[in-house]
C-alpha cells in the first residue's frame, strides 16, 4: 500500500530500504540472513520510493502540454507533478491547468496514481532558481525530486529507469537522463543544421561521461532526479535555505558540485532518455551557449561571484577544463592555419602537403563514430558527419560562443545572461553576430599588418609559424585518435 506523504516531514530514509515500483526488483542481500540473526528486512523497513516531479515553466505555452502528456504516459508515473509557472505572460497557466487534478494509469496490472498541481507564483526575481526551490519546498517528504524543464519530453520508460538506478545504489545523489533532440518537429534548413550540430555536441558530451564510469559532471535541469537526502545534506553543509543558489549562472552545475562534495555521486543514466528543446536560431543558440560557458568559467575561476567559491580542481570540473583547453586549441589551429595560408599565398610560398588531410579525415571518422553511437540516429546524422563542412561550420559557431564568454568574464561585464538568453529565444538582440564581426576585423588588421612587412620578415614568420602549427595539430590529432579507438562499452547516446 502507498503511504501518505506529509509535506515538510522527512522520513528516516537511511534506515529504510527503498523499492522501485513495478516488477523486476533487485534482490536484497538481507533477505538471505537467517531469522536468528535478525532475519530479512521487515515490511516496516521496506517500502516503495516516492517521487515528486517539478517543472519550472517560463513562457512554455507551445511545449508544456507535450511535457505533461509525456509524464502522464510513463510506465512509472511520478507520485506528484508540480508545474511552477513564473514570470510568464503567455498562455502557459491556462494550458497547464487542463491537466490539473488526479490521473491514473495501469501498467502491466499495476495501478499508478498521480496528481498534477499548477502553481503560478507570478513575478519571481530568482527566475528558474526560485521556481526550482519552490518545487523543492512542496516536495519535502518525498524520497526523490525529479526536475524536468518546461520544454523537455521524456521517453516512456525514463522515470522507471531513473528510479531503478537510484534505489539500487543509495550512494547516488543525483542522476541525469541521456539528453538528445527530437528532429521530427524541426523545420527549415537553418534549424535542421543547428539541431544536427546540437545532437552531435550532446552525443559527444554524453558519451564522454558514460565511458568515464558514468560520472556526470553536470546534472542538467532538463531531466535529472535527485535524492532529497542529498539535497538536505547540501543545504546543511553550505548553510543554504534551499538547494539551488541564485548567485550562479549555471545553477545545475553548482548543485552538482555540492552534491559531490557532500559525499554522494553524480551519475548519468545508462538507459533513461529525454528529448530537450533545441535552439533553432543562431541568436537563441548564442544566448544559451554563452550562458552555459560563462557559468562554467565562473565555477573554474576561484572566488569571482558572490559567495560562490571557484573550485578549479574539483573532480567534476575535469571535463570542463578539457573542453575549454580543447576549444582553445581548436581556435588557435584554425585561425593560425587560415592566417598562414593567406600569408603564404600572398608571396607565392605555399606548397600543398597531403599530410594536412590527415586531421580532417580523423575528425570525420570521429564524428561518424559519434553519429553511429546515437540511439535514434538517422541518415541526416550520418550525412552531417560525412560532409565535413556542416560539422566544421558548427565548430566555428561554438568557437564564437567560447570567445564571447571568456571576453565577458575577463571584462567583468555585469550582464544578466538569463535575461539575454530569454530575449534571444524571443528573437531579440544582435550579440550573436559580434564573434563573426570580431573575427573578420582581426583578419583584416593582421593582413594589413602583414602587407607592411618586408619579404625577409614575412619569410621568417612563415618559417616559425608553420612548424609550430604542425606540432599543435599533431597533438590534437593524437587526442582525436585516442577518442576514436576508445571502447564505448556498448553505450548508446
Amino acid at each position: 500500500m502507498s503511504q501518505v506523504v506529509l509535506h515538510g516531514m522527512r522520513r528516516a530514509t537511511d534506515r529504510v530500504q527503498l523499492l522501485a515500483r513495478g516488477s523486476g526488483q533487485v534482490p536484497d542481500i538481507s533477505s538471505l540472513v537467517p531469522a536468528e540473526f535478525g532475519g530479512p528486512a521487515t515490511d516496516e523497513a521496506r517500502r516503495h520510493a516516492t517521487i515528486s516531479c517539478i517543472i519550472p515553466a517560463y513562457n512554455e505555452e507551445s511545449t508544456i502540454a507535450d511535457v505533461l502528456s509525456s509524464l502522464l504516459s510513463q510506465t512509472r508515473l511520478p507520485d506528484a507533478i508540480h508545474v511552477i509557472i513564473n514570470n510568464t505572460d503567455d498562455d502557459t497557466p491556462e494550458i497547464a491547468r487542463r491537466f490539473e487534478g488526479e490521473h491514473q494509469r495501469v501498467v502491466k496490472g499495476e495501478l499508478f496514481t498521480t496528481v498534477v498541481h499548477v502553481h503560478d507564483i507570478g513575478e519571481n526575481p530568482d527566475k528558474k532558481v526560485g521556481a526550482l526551490n519552490f518545487g523543492y519546498y512542496v516536495s519535502r517528504g518525498y524520497d526523490y525530486v525529479l526536475g524536468v524543464d518546461g520544454d523537455t519530453t521524456l521517453d516512456r520508460r525514463c522515470v522507471e529507469w531513473l528510479e531503478k538506478e537510484m534505489v539500487t545504489d543509495p550512494r547516488i545523489g543525483g542522476l541525469s537522463a541521456i539528453y538528445t533532440f527530437d528532429k521530427s518537429r524541426v523545420h527549415g534548413a537553418m534549424a535542421r543544421f543547428l539541431v544536427a550540430g546540437q545532437r552531435a555536441q550532446f552525443a559527444g558530451f554524453n558519451m564522454d561521461n558514460l565511458v568515464r564510469g558514468r560520472n556526470m559532471a553536470v546534472l542538467g535541469g532538463q531531466c535529472s532526479i535527485f535524492s532529497v537526502r542529498a539535497l538536505e545534506t547540501v543545504m546543511y553543509r553550505n548553510h543554504q535555505s534551499a538547494p539551488w543558489v541564485r548567485d550562479s549562472e549555471v545553477e545545475d552545475s553548482k548543485l552538482s558540485l555540492q552534491i559531490k562534495d557532500a559525499g554522494f555521486s553524480t551519475k548519468i543514466s545508462a538507459r533513461a532518455r529525454a528529448f530537450v528543446g533545441p535552439m533553432e536560431t543562431l541568436r537563441a543558440l548564442h544566448g544559451q551557449q554563452v550562458k552555459w560557458n560563462f557559468g562554467g568559467i565562473d565555477l573554474l575561476w576561484p572566488g569571482q561571484r558572490g559567495d560562490t567559491k571557484g573550485q578549479p580542481l574539483h573532480p567534476n570540473l575535469r571535463l570542463r577544463w578539457y573542453e575549454n583547453v580543447s576549444m582553445f586549441f581548436n581556435i588557435t589551429t584554425r585561425m593560425a592555419f587560415l592566417l598562414l595560408l593567406a600569408a603564404a599565398l600572398s608571396i607565392d610560398a605555399f606548397v600543398f602537403n597531403p599530410v594536412w588531410l590527415i586531421p580532417p579525415v580523423v575528425a570525420t571518422l570521429l564524428n561518424l563514430r559519434i553519429a553511429a553511437s546515437m540511439h535514434d540516429k538517422s541518415a541526416s546524422d550520418i550525412f552531417y558527419a560525412l560532409l565535413v563542412a556542416p560539422a566544421e561550420l558548427y565548430m566555428w559557431i561554438r568557437m564564437g560562443h567560447f570567445v564571447t564568454a571568456w571576453v565577458q568574464f575577463f571584462a567583468r561585464v555585469e550582464k544578466d545572461n538569463w535575461a539575454a538568453q530569454a530575449a534571444a529565444e524571443r528573437g531579440r538582440g544582435s550579440a550573436y553576430v559580434m564573434p563573426a564581426v570580431c573575427a573578420v576585423a582581426t583578419f583584416v588588421v593582421l593582413i594589413v599588418a602583414w602587407s607592411q612587412q618586408s619579404v625577409g620578415i614575412q619569410s621568417a614568420i612563415l618559417s616559425i609559424g608553420w612548424p609550430v602549427l604542425y606540432l599543435i595539430t599533431v597533438l590534437q590529432t593524437l587526442f582525436m585518435v585516442k577518442k576514436l579507438v576508445r571502447r564505448q562499452r556498448g553505450f548508446t547516446v
